[in-house]
């Protein structure tokens, strides 16, 4: 637990200082850390990052995730899901000069992996760029849903929630994970009240409560591939939390479910 700490905390004092400034910089970080978490996918199931189809999934990650056309000016307004269908594209072109060797289910995983991340983390500079405020509540909605759900979890729960996927998540946790979420939005919301674009409060509230479910949910998706290709940890980067995966899970998948109701 101390050295989860330690480390926990010296990644924070990384990361956080960065999304704070912003710019070209946090672009720079959050690219570089999306290409870390897709190769940790990759690796799953036994695909190597240097291979060909390992470079253009990580660039095909790297293009979906930075706001490509404010870099290439030709490009049209959503270039990077322009650029990132044309390296799917050829990702899929490898069943043709690879044919029998290298199937569609082949070419599948490494674009399905690069959506995936890509798309989270594009999500993740959206919320950036919208304003400090947005993107602070959308990181600390994650850590608290993550604390309470463990802290709640561990000293009430009895149910399971996902046995076959997690079996030490309860149906308790989850509550209490959705629980905590409600009370922190409810205090950020009437210090910050922007970040409610427009949502009535009390609206505002049950959206964070559907946020919190799919934050928990991510988890579990995660957790259902590394039990499926039989790996403990994502990764090794940060010491005692495992790889970056392990520690993005939930934000990436809740915060294209926030974009979505058009919080950034």
């Amino acid at each position: 637990m101390q050295k989860r700490i330690v480390f926990g905390a010296l990644a924070l004092a990384i990361f956080v200082p960065f999304m704070w400034i912003g710019g070209e910089v946090a672009q720079v970080l959050v690219g570089g850390v999306a290409m870390l978490a897709v190769s940790e996918l990759l690796r799953m199931r036994r695909i190597s990052p240097t291979s060909v189809e390992g470079v253009l999934s990580l660039l095909g990650t790297l293009v979906l995730t930075l706001p490509l056309q404010n870099y290439l000016t030709f490009l049209p307004t959503d270039g990077n899901y322009a650029a990132f269908a044309v390296i799917a594209l050829v990702i899929l072109g490898a069943t043709v000069w690879q044919f029998g060797d290298y199937t569609f289910d082949d070419a599948v995983y490494p674009i399905a992996s690069s959506f995936y991340i890509g798309l989270g983390f594009h999500s993740l500079l959206l919320a950036q760029m919208d304003g400090r405020e947005t993107l602070f509540f959308a990181l600390i909605l994650v850590w608290v849903t993550d604390s309470g759900a463990y802290l709640l979890g561990r000293q009430f729960g009895r149910r399971r929630l996902a046995p076959r996927v997690s079996p030490n998540k309860t149906v308790e946790g989850f509550l209490g994970g959705l629980l905590s979420a409600v009370i922190f939005a409810g205090i950020y919301l009437l210090l910050f009240p922007q970040v409610k674009s427009g949502y009535p409060y009390l609206l505002m509230l049950i959206l964070v409560a559907i946020f919190s479910a799919f934050a928990q949910f991510g988890d579990l998706v995660e957790s259902a591939l590394k039990r499926h290709y039989g790996v403990k940890d994502s990764g090794r980067v940060i010491p005692g939390h495992g790889g970056i995966l392990d520690r993005f899970d939930s934000l990436i998948f809740v915060l294209p479910i926030m974009h979505f109701f058009g919080l950034f």
